[in-house]
């Protein structure tokens, strides 16, 4: 058998490299993860004009000596089937080199080791003129002023990954990209921040001197927040924990909480699922086709946990980004969406209330009828019944074909549109006049009003809990 060594060009190759696809703030994320396998507590970001716009991550993690740094800046330095520490948040040993040439062309990462500094340098521009892959050890004076360097040689082991000629975005746009970056790391990370990993101490992360504080999607400490029984789902000699919240109705919120956990993206694109590979958030709001968006399930989130030996069952890749169940784990998963979304919709639909409670007489009632449904005004409401009993046969018509007129033209869209934007505004019950109300009881009573109807009107919505308004009546 005949063979030849073809070399691939460096220079085109890098740029497929460069391309795969990264934000900012999930290159950042990527990054960060090598922190937290390298066992930091605290870790500080900064990002500043230099006059150029230089971005510097330090850790306080374990650090490497020169011939570990050396492997941790080899490209697809890990065999992504060989098994990790249940920490490691690494997989193809790819993380660090394809998320930093997404955003710049020259990466360098210090690292100290039991007080010894080692640096390594990967030049893209040094590397394609010379079409091979050279890694530089530069000088180490050379970063005497890059932000952190201080503070990296003042400690006794970390690491500090520099980015310089970073031209995915604008100097103008560093306080844009900063606040999302706060954002994002906030949520992905906030198991770690909040300190509910076992075995490990609560992280904290700075960026440009401001700390971050640990974002929850599920607001766990809500009283009104449900969370549901955990599940575990035993899949390659592991365990997957899915665990359901049904968080609270807009009604039990301020302003200021609910506009915090609707997310950028709003409540009804941020439910689904959320997936965590040992504790590190991955995807979220997503129901990987088995569940159709709703609105009715707006307030219905599900945490799903793994093992960081099941990306392959997972489809996780490079980035992180994106993942898809395989079919076996989707049988549970759908059976854990139909039980989680019937009960999700009660604190929508409902603000709370039993779905099947029938101790109100409603003005309003759902019809399900030849596989639709409508909402319909309920014509044996006691109020309604009383009017249709004084009235003569030409205003019965009336009041029919106004009844209708109700029921057909209710202005669903405008109604779902402002219950999402802005649910807290939309305050129907303020119009009921408790003076008209009142003076309907006093008519009735001067007709002689009947126990037997006293009863019924205390259940509708209008008259329910106000019964001193019949107190008189009763002494009739």
């Amino acid at each position: 058998m005949k063979t030849e060594v073809v070399q691939p060009i460096v220079t085109n190759f890098i740029k497929s490299l460069r391309d795969i696809g990264y934000t900012f703030e999930v290159a950042v994320a990527d990054v960060l993860d090598n922190s937290i396998t390298a066992k930091a507590n605290n870790i500080q970001i900064a990002c500043i004009p230099n006059p150029n716009t230089v971005f510097t991550l330090l850790d306080d993690g374990k650090g490497m000596s020169n011939g570990e740094l050396i492997d941790a800046m080899r490209l697809a330095a890990n065999d992504p089937d060989s098994p990790r520490e249940g920490a490691d948040l690494g997989k193809f040993g790819l993380g660090l080199k394809t998320a930093s040439f997404s955003q710049c062309t020259d990466l360098t990462v210090l690292s100290k080791k039991k007080g010894e500094v080692s640096l390594k340098q990967w030049d893209l521009h040094y590397i394609s003129k010379k079409n091979e892959w050279l890694l530089i050890t530069p000088d180490i004076n050379e970063y005497e002023n890059i932000p952190l360097f201080e503070e990296f040689m003042k400690q006794e082991s970390g690491t500090l990954v520099v980015w310089r000629g970073i031209d995915s975005f604008p100097d103008s746009d560093i306080p844009d990209k900063l606040e999302i970056l706060r954002s994002h790391l906030s949520l992905v990370f906030h198991c770690f921040l909040e300190g509910v990993v076992p075995g490990k101490k609560a992280l904290t992360i700075h960026v440009n001197g401001q700390k971050l504080e640990p974002y929850n999607p599920f607001n766990p400490r809500h009283i009104a927040t449900q969370q549901m029984v955990a599940e575990k789902i035993k899949y390659l000699n592991s365990e997957i924990i899915v665990q359901p919240y049904i968080l609270p109705h807009h009604s039990k919120l301020s302003q200021e909480e609910f506009d915090k956990y609707a997310t950028k993206d709003g409540y009804t694109k941020s439910q689904g699922f959320y997936l965590y590979r040992a504790h590190r958030l991955l995807i979220h709001g997503t129901w990987w086709g088995m569940h159709r968006i709703n609105d009715a399930h707006k307030l219905v989130r599900i945490k799903i946990d793994i093992p960081n030996n099941q990306d392959l069952a997972w489809g996780i890749d490079i980035k992180k980004s994106s993942a898809n169940p395989v079919s076996e784990i989707k049988n549970d998963l759908k059976r854990i969406i139909q039980q989680v979304t019937v009960k999700g919709s009660r604190p929508f639909t409902g603000r709370g209330k039993k779905i099947e409670d029938k101790t109100t007489t409603r003005f309003w009632e759902l019809v399900a009828e030849d596989n639709k449904i409508h909402f319909a005004i309920n014509r044996e409401h006691p109020i309604i019944k009383n009017l249709e009993d004084t009235l003569r046969e030409d205003q019965h018509h009336l009041l029919n074909v106004i009844l209708m007129g109700l029921e057909s033209y209710l202005p669903l869209d405008a109604i779902v549109a402002q219950l999402n934007s802005n649910p807290l505004k939309v305050n129907q019950e303020t119009l009921i006049n408790e003076n008209e109300i009142k003076t309907l009881v006093d008519n009735w009573r001067s007709k002689g009003i009947s126990e037997a109807f006293i009863k019924e009107l205390l259940k509708t919505e209008v008259y329910k809990n106000k019964e001193v308004f019949f107190e008189n009546a009763n002494q009739h």
